[in-house]
């Protein structure tokens, strides 16, 4: 069984391994730039497993921006019956790609 971690970033959690691709809520702003991801909720690696209470302490995962895209359309609707009164909005939340490197921990 190889390492992996369980991290919260953009208020999810993700199960990730080193190499893994995943797409979370932005939080850097330019491609191919390094961040290191402190929210680290278990480390485990083979029998080795440590669990954080919330946190493990002294862990971190370190990532590369891949891509910042728009994510998905989600449309907005609001009505009210009888009345005659509808709005629709559309909203693209912005996403990056991350590319996971090296667990820490």
């Amino acid at each position: 069984m190889n390492k992996f971690a369980i991290i919260g970033l953009g208020g999810k959690q993700f199960r990730v391994s080193e190499g893994d691709k995943i797409v979370a809520e932005k939080v850097a702003e330019k491609e191919g730039e390094a961040i290191k991801i402190n929210h680290v909720f278990l480390v485990a690696d083979g029998e080795d497993v440590k669990i954080g209470s919330p946190l493990v302490e002294g862990a971190s995962v370190e990532a590369k921006v891949l891509g910042v895209k728009k994510g998905e359309k989600i449309r907005v609707f609001k009505m009210k019956a009888r009345k005659r009164y509808r709005r629709e909005k559309g909203h693209r939340q912005f996403e990056m790609e991350l590319e996971i490197g090296k667990i820490n921990g």
